[in-house]
């Protein structure tokens, strides 16, 4: 099945597919974030792979990296019991990626969660807002954009923390 997904895939998005790896706990394949919704609405829609149950959303953060913002889609195929994980990766300058709420009404709710976390904009949702957060924060939490710990503190000794 993972062949014939990547088969599929590439057949219609060529050069927007970056990876596609097996060697993890699920099937995920990497694409480019231009043709996300395309490729959501491919193996959703395309009957031999029936991709019909959007399992989660959420996004996630690499500082380190080119493209630092992700967004992670777990899709389900409940004829076959397979599951699929589809990555892509965003610039942290311009975070706009298309929502796939026209296709599975359960990403409203995971859209505004990742958007109010990680500052990703889902273009054409219809009421993206913050969720969780109140309306006045001015940064997004699950950014790794601050220290994890108080530079200045002074009553910590880190020789009893292994380091």
């Amino acid at each position: 099945m993972d062949s014939e997904i990547t088969g599929i895939l590439k057949a219609k998005f060529d050069l927007d597919i970056f990876e596609a790896d097996n060697t993890s706990d699920m099937f995920t394949i990497t694409v480019s974030y231009p043709v996300i919704h395309g490729v959501i609405k491919e193996l959703k829609e395309n009957p031999q792979l029936n991709f019909m149950f959007l399992t989660t959303l959420c996004g996630i953060h690499y500082p380190d990296r080119e493209l630092p913002l992700g967004v992670v889609y777990h899709l389900h195929n409940f004829h076959e019991n397979k599951r699929v994980r589809i990555k892509t990766f965003l610039p942290s300058d311009d975070p706009t990626i298309s929502t796939v709420t026209d296709l599975f009404a359960t990403a409203n709710w995971m859209e505004r969660e990742t958007y109010d976390f990680y500052g990703i904009i889902f273009e054409g949702h219809p009421n993206l807002k913050r969720i969780l957060n109140v309306e006045y924060l001015d940064y997004f939490p699950m950014r790794k954009e601050f220290p994890l710990e108080d530079p200045t503190r002074e009553d910590k000794d880190d020789r009893f923390f292994g380091r």
